[in-house]
């Protein structure tokens, strides 16, 4: 709850330049290791929405496969090897997937 209650008020924020506007959608990145479940998510959202005055707000929460990068040759490094790079040996660092990210907001303003 206390995430989706976070979101909200950057949605607020976000908002602010706007006081007129509906907050139609919200698109959300959730990363592979950021210790969230989307079903989670989603029903705190729904819970929430309502009480954060976005009744109308759908949600769309996109998955993000976490991903390193080996720090000497640039290259992907799979999960399983994700501590030592196969191809040069050098060491490899996270480089997403592990992070919650509000990636569009959707809104409807009315003519002004």
């Amino acid at each position: 709850m206390s995430l989706v209650d976070a979101l909200f008020d950057q949605v607020d924020r976000a908002l602010e330049p706007h006081p007129q506007a509906r907050l139609c959608h919200v698109r959300v990145r959730i990363g592979e290791l950021a210790g969230v479940e989307p079903e989670l998510f989603r029903t705190a959202f729904e819970g929430l929405r309502q009480e954060r005055r976005y009744p109308g707000a759908a949600l769309e929460l996109v998955w993000q496969e976490a991903l390193w990068r080996c720090l000497l040759c640039q290259t992907t490094v799979d999960h399983g090897d994700f501590l030592q790079c196969p191809a040069c040996g050098g060491a490899a660092q996270l480089c997403q997937g592990d992070g919650i990210y509000l990636d569009h907001l959707e809104l409807e303003v009315p003519d002004v």
